[in-house]
């Protein structure tokens, strides 16, 4: 039991002076077709701390989550920050993408958008570069989900590009 304590006292020293950071820098951006309304329904998910600070270092501005007086610059920057780093082609055509809004947890962000309708695609193009302006070693999860068939590619910094035909 002795040699417990003394294995396990130095690392919650550790822990209780320093913020624990997360290792890896990634996140994952959900494309969803919706055949009912023809549009896709996009989902980011990103860590908290992280996007705060790529805003942060975008706007020149502290931004905070969890914090309700925060709410409407947030959505105002989240609003622009997804309109720079995220483009979505169907059929050789740019769609245009709404920002809906943004959820949150302790931990992590929800971004969603949603793009003008489209009728029956089958190339799909998009550029996704979420936090590149923050991290040399962002990774991007990218799933696109058209007609019940899912692709899932993985993007890393500075790769910002994906291409599937369904």
């Amino acid at each position: 039991m002795k040699r417990l304590w003394l294995f396990l006292l130095p690392v919650l020293f550790l822990f209780s002076f320093t913020k624990a950071k997360h290792p890896y820098h990634v996140g994952s951006v959900e494309i969803s077709y919706n055949q009912k309304s023809r549009t896709f329904e996009v989902t980011g998910r990103f860590f908290l701390d992280d996007l705060e600070n790529g805003l942060g270092k975008k706007y020149g501005s502290s931004f905070h989550f969890n914090d309700e007086k925060y709410r409407a610059k947030l959505n105002e920057a989240l609003q622009k920050y997804c309109a720079e780093y995220f483009r979505l082609k169907a059929d050789g055509k740019f769609l245009k993408i709404n920002y809906v809004g943004y959820e949150e947890d302790t931990e992590s962000v929800n971004l969603y958008l949603e793009s003008e309708p489209v009728t029956n695609p089958r190339k799909i193009e998009t550029a996704v570069s979420f936090l590149y302006n923050l991290f040399d070693d962002q990774i991007n999860i990218v799933h696109i989900i058209l007609n019940g068939k899912r692709e899932s590619e993985k993007l890393t910094y500075p790769n910002r590009y994906l291409y599937r035909q369904f």
